[in-house]
């Protein structure tokens, strides 16, 4: 069983010397940037001593799949399996009887967030500082269905936020749902969360699904929650704090140049308000943040995420698959790599357009056996190299739909590409490409067995 607070992680972190803390006072605006950004793929960073505050702010975390594997409490190798595993098994939450540690102190009335939180501005030039790892909680107003995910969170002032979303986010289409009922729609967010529930947050569930109960999959046990004070949701009760408000559809508010998770800026056009009218948080709370753009941690948690989903979708459909890589080069979202057991003839094509339907940001999907080592680079490389007839194997679809998030979509079309770098069934024999080149079995394990004698 994991633990449900992200300081025990952070504690276990920092006993085997992947924590660092910075004592130096940093600026939160742009500073804590730079230093997460210098050492983006290493130790978390903890910021002890930010200006103008007394809360201190943590980085970079959950940057790498060893370190997402070790806070999950499982072997690298099984990190996959593990999370398609609570895909599949997930564990309903409980609600929490009595008091939670994140809401020892409360604040009501007047709201001012940017003194009561050290959030961070990013980049030169977007328009203010932005929380990246608040985990939102919101119920459909005509179901009372939860809904779990992460949108960008400005600070405008006060208790006022904009919220940065997708039309065809789950909590877009329930603010405007509410917003056709003549309501406002209530939210939670929860920051300083555990791995399972910043993950369990990414998942492409159908709208109505829980993801509470993939972050209980995650756990091996229910995720505690207790009850807001001034809303109608429930949030993790090991979360650092809490923020309590809600979000008006039909208040567009500008937000102006904002990054990407490719690294650029791009310029959606508004935002929707909110208000924050309480806060919660523990006694001596950690603010956490994801360094956003084309970073470590804020591609890996969308990748591992997506895969898990893809793969189970595609399993069902066709038992060749084995696995789903999202990769980092493809920015955790837009390129995947599908491992399959000899796929018989257009079967690679079919798990391809399949991808592509699952999760509309792909747009290069690629297809291999599986004995190759999807995340080694080399190896899939040499299985184009080796494996890959472009007259037979390639699939070129011009003009599909793209997500808005592309970097090079034009009026939301883009040209989506698969390649399937397979052999045929019955190549095995002596010239096919499936048979490599190797010393006798036995030779091989005896000099394996021994090699330190060598």
């Amino acid at each position: 069983m994991a633990s449900q607070a992200l300081r025990d992680f952070l504690d276990t972190l920092e006993a085997e010397g992947g924590l660092h803390r910075v004592r130096r006072k940093v600026d939160p605006r742009f500073e804590i940037a730079a230093v997460l950004m210098e050492r983006m793929a290493g130790a978390a960073q903890f910021f002890e001593a930010v200006s103008e505050h007394t809360m201190p702010v943590v980085g970079n975390v959950f940057n790498s799949r060893d370190r997402l594997a070790r806070a999950l409490g499982v072997e690298r190798a099984a990190l996959h399996s593990f999370i398609l595993d609570a895909v599949r098994r997930p564990i309903a939450p409980v609600m929490q009887e009595g008091a939670a540690p994140v809401q020892d102190v409360v604040h009501d009335g007047s709201i001012d967030l940017a003194r009561l939180l050290p959030v961070p501005t990013w980049f030169e030039r977007e328009s203010g500082p932005y929380i990246t790892a608040g985990v939102i909680v919101a119920k459909d107003p005509e179901t009372g269905r939860r809904n779990i995910s992460i949108a960008r969170l400005r600070l405008d002032g006060g208790g006022k936020i904009m919220a940065g979303i997708a039309k065809n986010h789950h909590l877009n289409v329930l603010a405007e749902k509410a917003s056709a009922m003549g309501r406002s729609l209530p939210i939670a967010v929860a920051i300083g969360n555990c791995a399972q529930v910043l993950l369990g947050s990414q998942m492409y569930l159908g709208l109505g699904d829980d993801e509470y109960d993939v972050a209980g999959g995650l756990l091996g046990e229910p995720l505690r929650l207790v009850r807001c004070r001034s809303v109608d949701l429930e949030v993790p009760a090991e979360a650092e704090i809490v923020l309590e408000g809600e979000l008006r559809a039909d208040d567009l508010v500008p937000e102006g140049p904002v990054s990407e998770f490719h690294g650029f800026y791009v310029d959606y056009g508004p935002g929707i308000g909110g208000t924050i009218g309480c806060v919660t948080h523990r006694r001596d709370p950690v603010f956490q943040s994801i360094l956003p753009a084309f970073t470590p941690e804020h591609c890996l948690l969308g990748a591992v995420a997506i895969e898990a989903v893809v793969c189970d979708a595609l399993q069902r459909v066709i038992p060749a698959v084995r696995r789903v890589l999202v990769t980092d080069g493809g920015m955790g979202r837009l390129h995947a790599i599908i491992s399959m057991h000899r796929p018989r003839p257009g079967e690679g094509k079919r798990a391809i357009l399949l991808a592509m339907g699952q999760v509309n940001l792909f747009k290069l999907v690629l297809v291999v056996e599986d004995d190759i080592d999807i995340e080694d680079p080399r190896a899939v490389e040499w299985s184009l190299a080796a494996r890959f007839r472009g007259h037979d194997d390639l699939v070129v679809l011009p003009g599909m739909k793209a997500d808005r998030c592309d970097p090079v979509h034009e009026d939301l079309l883009v040209t989506k590409i698969g390649m399937v770098a397979a052999t045929r069934p019955g190549d095995g024999g002596f010239g096919s490409r499936s048979e490599f080149a190797l010393p006798p079995e036995a030779v091989m394990a005896k000099v394996r067995s021994a090699l330190g004698e060598y």
